[in-house]
């Protein structure tokens, strides 16, 4: 992307100041974006966007810059003017950069970017003719397609040099059904660290038919009862509430400030035993992978909660200073526009050894929680608030009629302690996540849970 001795000489103009730290993050994307509605390509949009930024730390203090500018010139100055904002006691010591060998983790056999528009267009089609057909209720179908690839170079002081290419590809579907009166929707959205293969092996009729299915399901559903409950959650996308409450509190970003509820509890019990909680990065082609984060450092397996036991957080970098501790691979940003810090990846409760329809059978009185949507949470605290996409009352052991307008509220420590069977059905289910250093992609799982009591917003009383 930019010769090595080029980048070695912004590092250096990184430290000119007293800094202790330097580092450059280069980024060359390549995004493509088509969109459907009403059977027809309504969009499509191609893009190329290059950056890069300079991040210097001088102990605890950090200054973060970027710049389109890529002559050495562009860099330099930069560099230099960044480095006025520190204050430091000295000059950083720049070692000789190496440049770092990384195994790739994700086989990739379709790069998107050599794929025609009209085979990208053809299988939005097929998804949206499959979601039509479900159910004559079926009143509007859109679609977006979006595929992703980023090279990055990453440079240190400490002499970090490593590049890394990664591939994204996602399909999403929404459908509404319509019975005249009233509207409602179903979505559906699989994505991969993969190329276009991911998209055309896609079983469509699972995922577009959901789509339309939970749709149609909740047109004629009951208004959901509140009250407090036993609430089972399903797999896959019912990760997203501990995504949420649980692991956005397990992030250095929270974490070294003490804006977390465990914040100094490691080696304290936090859950059953029956939880384990991961966050991993290197499982090949899952949507929140990645070889090597966005400080260069390998990704890994991260493992939070161990039997119920608090083991360890996510850290970044600088954070880590702040912790006195190691960075744990778990740095990441949206593109060269942000500065880095520590995010989660795939982040999973491990897999149980109750049988989904047992933890049902068991279940005399409560809510069935199959889909969920979307949600807010407060990270100093773990209180959240989720919607229900699709939901069903659970009586005697059966799953019975479906209810709509369900929404969790909560304590995501709280519940964790509440977890009372875990499911041994893991699955993934890939989103987006937003914080401090922009919308990236992640992926949420679980098996099916159960949590022994959960507040329940309905429509109306018990």
């Amino acid at each position: 992307m930019i010769k090595q001795s080029i980048i070695e000489n912004v590092l250096e103009a990184a430290l000119s100041t007293g800094g202790d730290f330097s580092e450059v993050f280069i980024e060359d994307k390549y995004v493509n974006t088509m969109e459907l509605q009403s059977g027809k390509i309504e969009k499509s949009i191609s893009g190329r966007d290059f950056g890069i930024g300079i991040r210097i730390f001088s102990g605890l203090q950090s200054i973060y810059t970027y710049t389109t500018d890529f002559s050495e010139e562009g860099l330099l100055l930069a560099a230099k003017r960044a480095a006025l904002a520190i204050k430091g006691g000295g000059h950083g010591t720049i070692h000789t950069l190496q440049k770092e060998v990384c195994t790739p983790i994700h086989q990739i056999a379709q790069l998107p970017r050599t794929v025609e528009h009209a085979r990208k267009a053809a299988v939005m089609k097929t998804a949206n003719d499959i979601a039509r057909k479900y159910d004559e209720r079926i009143r509007q179908v859109a679609l977006r397609y979006i595929d992703e690839e980023q090279h990055v170079l990453i440079a240190n002081s400490e002499g970090k040099f490593v590049e890394d290419t990664r591939v994204y590809s996602r399909l999403a579907i929404q459908a509404t059904a319509s019975d005249g009166h009233e509207m409602q929707t179903g979505f559906y959205g699989p994505g991969a660290h993969a190329g276009f293969e991911f998209i055309e092996n896609l079983d469509l009729d699972h995922y577009a038919g959901e789509a339309a299915r939970i749709a149609v399901t909740m047109l004629g559903a009951d208004e959901c009862p509140s009250g407090k409950f036993p609430v089972i959650i399903d797999n896959e996308f019912g990760g997203v509430i501990f995504h949420e409450a649980c692991g956005h509190g397990l992030e250095a970003t929270a974490v070294a400030k003490n804006n977390s509820v465990f914040a100094n509890r490691i080696g304290e019990k936090v859950a059953p035993d029956i939880v384990t909680y991961i966050d991993d990065g290197t499982l090949p082609n899952e949507w929140g992978s990645l070889t090597v984060d966005d400080e260069g450092e390998k990704t890994r397996k991260n493992v939070l909660i161990e039997n119920g036991i608090l083991k360890g957080y996510l850290v970044d970098k600088f954070n880590a200073r702040r912790m006195n501790t190691e960075a744990t691979g778990s740095s990441r940003r949206e593109s060269y526009r942000f500065n880095p810090t520590s995010r989660m990846t795939n982040t999973f409760i491990t897999p149980g050894e109750s049988k989904p329809e047992d933890i049902i059978a068991s279940t005399e009185h409560g809510i069935y929680a199959k889909y969920m949507g979307g949600g807010q949470v407060n990270p100093a605290t773990g209180d959240y608030n989720f919607a229900v996409a699709e939901a069903y009352l659970v009586k005697d052991g059966k799953i019975d009629r479906p209810v709509r307008g369900a929404t969790l509220i909560g304590n995501g420590a709280k519940t964790l302690q509440l977890v009372d069977r875990v499911g041994n059905n893991l699955a993934h289910g890939a989103g987006m996540c937003g914080s401090l250093s922009g919308s990236l992609p992640v992926n949420v799982g679980q098996p099916m849970i159960r949590v022994s009591e959960i507040t329940v917003g309905g429509t109306k009383g018990e």
